[in-house]
Order: C-alpha cells, then structure tokens, then sequence
C-alpha cells in the first residue's frame, strides 16, 4: 500500500467530553466546535439533557445552554452511559457534589467494569451510593455536602483523578489525589486551570483548590490522537509515501505511544504546533518504517493505555520480541483486552503470550490471515483493520461497526489513505 495526502480525525474524546461537563456548569452559552460526534460522545450529551442541561445535536459546532454549577436538576428517568465508561465515572464526580438522586446504568460491556474505584473516593468524600450489582453499573448515587479528600489512587487512571476533580470542583472542596505508577492523561487539569482553579502537581500528587469560575466558553477540539494513532501504524505498515495527520492533540500525556514508536523504529514527526485552550496542538507526519521490537515499562503504560491494541498489531511486524510490562489492567477495559490482543494474534497466525501481567509479541514476516473477534470493542477492531492493510493480508474483523464508538467512519478513512503507486 503506498499512502499520501492529509487527513483530520475526529476530535479529541477526552477533551469532547470534558468539554460538555464543564459547560454544563457554566451559566449561560458555551461553543464546542471540532466536537467528536461519535456513540461516547453521544453518552454523554444524553445525560447532560436528562439533568437540565440544553445540548445541541452532536455536529461539528455543538452549543450547551445550562443554568451553572449546583443547578442541575434531578433526571425523572435512568441515565445511560451507553459504552462510555468515561461519561460514567466522570459524572459520578460531577453528581457528587449536587443535592439529587440519579440512577446510571450502561450496555452490557459497560456494566461489567468495575465502579467502585470511583465511588469509593467519593463516597469518603460524602456521596451515598446503592449498589444494584455488584461493583458495575447499575447503581445510584445521592450527592449533597462534600468534604475535602487526600486519596492515594489503587491504579493509574484518568477517569478516577478526574472524577475526583470535577467532585472538588462541584462540591467547593479541597482535593488531593496520587497516581501510583506513572501519570495519567491530564485534560482536567488543563482545563480547570483554564477557569483560574489552582491545580497543583508534585511527586505524583495532584492538588485542587476552589476559588475559580466555570463561566461560559468557546472551545475548538483538535483531533484525538488515540484516532491518530490508528491511521499512523497503517502509514508506518505502508510500502511507501507520507501521510500527515492534521490539528491533533499533541498533550504529553497522550503521545506515549509516539516515544514507543520512534524507539521500534518508526518515522513520525510533530510540525506546526500551536496552542489553544492550554492544550498543545500539531500536525502529525508519518512516512512507512522497518520496525524493530522493543519494551514498554509499566510506568509508560499510563500514557499510551489505549494505543496498546494498535501498539501491539504493529509489534507483530516488528524484527524480534516487543515485551509490554504491567498491563494488567487491560482486562477491564471494553473487553478483557490483554487476552483478546493475543488471541487475536494468534488467530491471524501471529505469536504473543501472557505472563502474569506482561504482553510479549515475537514479530512475522507471513502476511497476516484469520478472522478477528472484536467483542465490540473499538480499539480491537480498528487495530486489526489496520494489521489488514499490510501486502498479501487477509484479516476479516467479525464487527467494524463498534469503531463508530470513538471514530465514526474509520473504515472508509483507513480505504482513503490508500495511492495508487507510479505505474
């Protein structure tokens, strides 16, 4: 395959959602432009309406008309989270400190991941929550009254630091939380600083203190590089041409998989690199590589937890053995994605091993051939895609359309990256 030309994908979900959280609490206007329209997204916005919030149709400008923090309204009806693990645990902390009842419930790949990670810090900080099944969704959160929190968290995790923010942010309290191994993602952060909250950061501890405003605001979300990434290994697998990835979110704590990547080998680049909003943002440039294999730590595990599935397809092509280190916690993701990467692996004729909590993948030279199972889950499926571009290739994904959940289109974008070579 011979790739060219530029290519934009869809914005950032990380940002996307964090966006209309926080206009939620804003009284008055905000302006989302670059917003990703795809399912989490969705998630979240039909929550947000269901609490009062008034949220446009998901498009590429989205406006949320809300009355500000503490004035959402108690939901007359159970809020689905759909697949979005994000929409559920971030609103639990948004919820925390508002004095209403509500009910979240999810799909069924949802409702397995576990919730009382999240709930457990929130719970010490004064929410009350019934549990209708287990640690999972289904379950009821009563906000009210917060007191300040100094939490050490059990794993290294965006979604449960953030749910603690925005529980600080909506109560007016004071927090403090640490990340045991490595630092996680940091668009809370980021943004709340943007709003004049003081967010501190010392030897892995991340500090809150209230005295800031969410007041109305305009926002442009660049593209997610989690998107990019995917469109970058096919570039890498490419026999030749260039690919540049356009206005992609260029966070630190989101580009761990570009280090990786540069270290097996690969030609990739940042150019033209702005800011807006406190969030880096840069053009991508890709051009086709050799890949060698290598091994991901478990403190840089963190920064590319969602990059594993397209990390590991590519370690599959590489020259020797890529080892990724404590990745455990794969196994509560959307699927069980630790066993489901190696299996699928290995259905396509490739070879990869568990041992306890370390993924090791030898490369192969044989094109890839075999039939994918993606249990529905989004990643999975476009890593594999991806794995089908190389020459000779005959991998067949059981589900493509669950890629809608974060990346709507991806396969007619993966198909438009193809150019004829000279004849």
């Amino acid at each position: 395959m011979r790739v060219g030309g530029d290519v934009r994908v869809p914005g950032d979900k990380s940002i996307t959602h964090r966006a209309l959280l926080f206009s939620a609490l804003a009284r008055g206007t905000s302006r989302i432009q670059g917003a990703l329209t795809s399912l989490d997204a969705r998630s979240t916005a039909r929550v947000l309406r269901r609490l009062g919030a008034e949220v446009s149709p998901l498009r590429d400008g989205v406006s949320v008309k809300a009355k500000g923090r503490g004035r959402l309204r108690a939901p007359d009806t159970v809020l689905d989270c759909g697949n979005s693990g994000t929409t559920a645990r971030l609103l639990l902390g948004l919820l925390a400190g508002h004095r209403l009842s509500a009910t979240l419930t999810g799909d069924s790949s949802l409702r397995r991941r576990p919730m009382r990670r999240v709930t457990t810090p929130l719970s010490r900080m004064g929410a009350r929550f019934q549990e209708n099944a287990g640690d999972g969704l289904p379950l009821t959160i009563r906000g009210g009254a917060l007191v300040p929190l100094r939490y050490e968290m059990p794993v290294s995790s965006a979604q449960i630091k953030s749910a603690i923010l925005l529980a600080g942010l909506a109560g007016d309290v004071e927090v403090d939380v640490r990340e045991p191994h490595g630092r996680s993602r940091d668009h809370t952060e980021r943004m709340l600083r943007a709003f004049g909250y003081r967010v501190t950061e010392d030897d892995g501890w991340v500090g809150f203190r209230p005295g800031g405003k969410i007041t109305p605001f305009e926002l442009d979300v660049p593209g997610d590089p989690s998107s990019a990434a995917f469109l970058a290994g096919a570039a890498i697998l490419a026999e030749e041409g260039e690919l540049r990835i356009v206005h992609i979110g260029v966070n630190p704590t989101r580009i761990g998989f570009l280090t990786v990547l540069r270290r097996m080998g690969a030609d990739v680049s940042t150019e033209a690199t702005t800011e807006h909003f406190g969030e880096p943002v840069a053009d991508l440039v890709v051009r086709p590589a050799v890949l060698r294999g290598t091994e991901v730590a478990a403190g840089e595990i963190p920064g590319l937890i969602d990059e594993i599935p397209l990390l590991a397809v590519l370690a599959s092509r590489a020259a020797g053995t890529t080892i990724f280190r404590g990745v455990g916690e794969l196994r509560v993701k959307e699927s069980d994605r630790l066993s489901l990467i190696a299996e699928n692996l290995r259905a396509v004729g490739g070879r990869a091993d568990i041992r306890d909590d370390d993924l090791l993948i030898d490369g192969e030279a044989a094109p890839p051939a075999g039939l994918v199972r993606s249990m529905g889950d989004h990643r999975m499926a476009m890593a594999f895609a991806v794995l089908g571009t190389v020459d000779g290739a005959r991998v067949r994904v059981d589900d493509m359309a669950c890629a809608a959940v974060s990346f709507p289109h991806f396969t007619e974008t993966l198909r438009g990256l193809r150019r004829r070579g000279p004849r």
